[in-house]
């Protein structure tokens, strides 16, 4: 199978954090988002991952470009670089990557992460992952027959026709047939707005015959902002409180963590609280702090903190008493 990530987008609703990193590389309980994502489909998946389809912004520069290829070498495949240059809507990002549509292909937006314990039915035509929620309007969602069929695909409906939402999640057993409807919209100019939609190539092939099947996830956690990115790397260390989370390199004086607490490499605390549900990124030094619901990247030091609900980048100096606060790279406040 190969697996096509689009990621080319600016990332704005996470701002500053965003201002020198592409959202997908933000870590999550110490990993990037776009790793997390791989390695949950692999898990998934019973069967190799023959390559993986990073679709990036041209500028995004060759060290990201070098980390991507080796998320994609982490589960044993191949990372393949894609550009896309001008943003003209989902179609045509996956369509950016048409060399890897071929065979099994799995598409999945970086932005989205999930927990599922099923194997993806690799026999299927096609696989629509979505999840229940409460509010549907908000989202794309699709209606399900009595047997267990995709009938309709709604956009952010109105009125009340489904409760699944789409989580950006597809799988397709013919790429081939995929990249054939993505190139009839660009050829045709179907466009809705200014943008090419996946969800148009998607009714084209339901239309000829191709049987949608709904793949439904125990949970959806979303990565588009800073409440809900602090809230995804909560759950994160919840799954994986069992696992060893603190470096061996780690220095902690006069100091409490209260677990889940994920811990990078060379990383000071001196006393301080931490936890729960904190993420600390390699090198930083906290002092004289307590800190909750809170990632702090790498390379930082902060003083004499109360921190809840934020987020604080990569080489962040920063002395106070601010609680809920989201601070980009290279800040020093006092």
């Amino acid at each position: 199978m190969n697996i096509i990530i689009p990621m080319a987008g600016r990332g704005t609703r996470l701002r500053p954090h965003t201002l020198t990193v592409p959202k997908p590389l933000i870590p999550i309980a110490g990993k990037p988002i776009v790793q997390r994502l791989v390695e949950d489909i692999a898990k998934v998946y019973d069967g190799e991952i023959s390559q993986i389809g990073f679709i990036i912004d041209r500028d995004f520069g060759a060290q990201i470009e070098a980390d991507l290829k080796q998320i994609a070498a982490a589960v044993g495949s191949e990372g393949v670089i894609f550009y896309q240059d001008e943003k003209l809507g989902t179609a045509h990002a996956i369509l950016c990557a048409a060399d890897l549509l071929e065979g099994n292909v799995t598409v999945a937006y970086a932005d989205t992460l999930f927990k599922a314990d099923f194997n993806l039915d690799a026999s299927k035509d096609a696989i629509i992952w979505v999840q229940q929620v409460d509010d549907p309007s908000a989202f794309g969602v699709v209606t399900v027959n009595d047997h267990g069929i995709i009938t309709e695909f709604v956009e952010k409906p109105k009125k009340f026709v489904s409760d699944l939402a789409i989580i950006g999640i597809y799988y397709f057993r013919d790429g081939a047939n995929l990249k054939a409807e993505l190139q009839y919209l660009i050829d045709e100019d179907i466009r809705k707005g200014m943008e090419y939609q996946l969800t148009d190539a998607l009714e084209n092939m339901k239309k000829k015959g191709l049987e949608f099947v709904p793949g439904q996830v125990s949970e959806w956690l979303d990565c588009g902002n800073k409440d809900a990115t602090v809230y995804t790397n909560k759950r994160y260390l919840e799954y994986l409180s069992n696992e060893k989370l603190i470096h061996d390199s780690v220095q902690l004086k006069n100091s409490v963590i209260v677990p889940p607490v994920f811990l990078d490499e060379n990383v000071t605390i001196e006393n301080c609280i931490i936890g729960p549900h904190v993420s600390v990124g390699k090198g930083s030094a906290i002092k004289n702090s307590i800190i909750q619901n809170t990632i702090i990247q790498t390379h930082s030091e902060l003083n004499n903190i109360h921190l809840k609900n934020s987020m604080i980048g990569n080489y962040v100096t920063f002395e106070g008493t601010i609680s809920d606060v989201s601070l980009g790279d290279y800040n020093n406040i006092q």
